[in-house]
């Protein structure tokens, strides 16, 4: 059964031009052209990912967005923004958004994005049996990583993070004191091969790890910056 992707967009120019990229490379494609009903699609269809505009009537994107990762959905969300809403890259990026393209995009781009953001989900192991033994990496004396569980405890306590934060402090963390630029991790925990676009999702991302996972977000100890050269786990 080939993936299907919710097309959620107001404008049915839009909509046809996307559909028409999908299906040419094979995937299904669900429509919606307004807020309520692209919820509405995301949460009874449970597509394989998502395209959300963010201007919706109805409902807005961030809102679709926000009640989706609310409703316990993991679902890939690909955002479709325009060039200089730069602040709304970000809070939607902030609500659980994976992913975001600007408007006008190319082909090529929109669809290596889908591509990357359900390989991604594919890659995602399974949660062993109970029984299962527990392989994990300390991260210090506070801090560990169950990795048969896909899990973060500080403190004996579990880290409510999403799929991508444990993806990216599991990849640093494996790789204590070296450095990596925001294209490399675009690459590496992306999934973007040979990635030179926007990185400021990276920045996003570590931002919101810190507030999760550092006691002073401002003066982190895990997941440190090296200026001018990218970010890196604490040895």
């Amino acid at each position: 059964m080939g993936k299907t992707i919710l097309i959620v967009e107001d404008e049915q120019s839009i909509v046809d031009i996307l559909s028409f990229i999908l299906v040419k490379e094979g995937y299904d494609t669900l429509e919606a052209l307004d807020g309520p009903t692209g919820l509405q699609l995301a949460l009874e269809q449970n597509p394989d990912l998502v395209l959300l505009d963010l201007m919706l009537p109805g409902m807005s994107g961030f809102e679709v967005c926000e009640k989706i990762r609310a409703a316990g959905s993991t679902t890939p969300i690909v955002m479709l923004t325009a060039r200089e809403e730069e602040d709304d890259k970000v809070r939607g990026l902030e609500l659980g958004a994976d992913d975001y393209i600007t408007k006008p995009f190319k082909n090529r781009e929109l669809i290596a994005r889908v591509k990357a953001n359900i390989r991604r989900v594919s890659m995602v192991a399974p949660p062993p049996p109970a029984a299962a033994p527990v392989a994990e990496l300390p991260l210090g004396e506070r801090m560990h990583i169950d990795e048969d569980r896909a899990a973060i405890f500080k403190d004996g306590v579990a880290l409510d993070l999403t799929q991508r934060e444990y993806d990216l402090i599991r990849f640093l963390a494996a790789r204590p004191g070296k450095v990596f630029s925001r294209e490399a991790l675009m690459e590496h925990v992306w999934n973007y091969e040979g990635y030179v676009g926007d990185v400021r999702a990276v920045d996003v991302a570590v931002r919101r790890l810190r507030e999760k996972i550092e006691d002073d977000p401002g003066s982190p100890v895990f997941i440190k910056t090296k200026r001018g050269m990218g970010y890196y786990f604490g040895e």
